[in-house]
């Protein structure tokens, strides 16, 4: 979609320069992909975060997600064109791993 982009940043403002609602959608998006880890807690998939970027509400979405899971990338780019919410590139260069002890 954004070649060489290594996230894709679904932006909470419509085609149409609107706010979407509800307030907590980003929330409820990168819900569904979330687990519980064996300490019992909710943790949202690495690659789907909410994020809020200068006052507009955001999720990203990380490109391997494509091919790891197509089924659930294609659901999150028919949610955001279904809505007419606006895309952008996110980052150019893949986040950095996690550091684990």
């Amino acid at each position: 979609m954004f070649d060489g982009a290594a996230e894709i940043v679904i932006q909470g403002v419509t085609a149409a320069g609107e706010k979407f609602r509800p307030s907590d959608w980003a929330e409820r998006l990168c819900g569904m992909m979330s687990v519980f880890g064996e300490d019992r807690q909710l943790s949202y998939s690495p690659y789907l975060k909410p994020v809020i970027v200068t006052g507009t509400t955001c999720v990203v979405v990380d490109c391997k997600l494509e091919a790891l899971d197509p089924a659930a990338y294609k659901f999150l780019m028919s949610f955001a064109r279904d809505n007419e919410l606006t895309l952008r590139p996110g980052r150019l260069e893949p986040r950095p791993e996690p550091i684990t002890a």
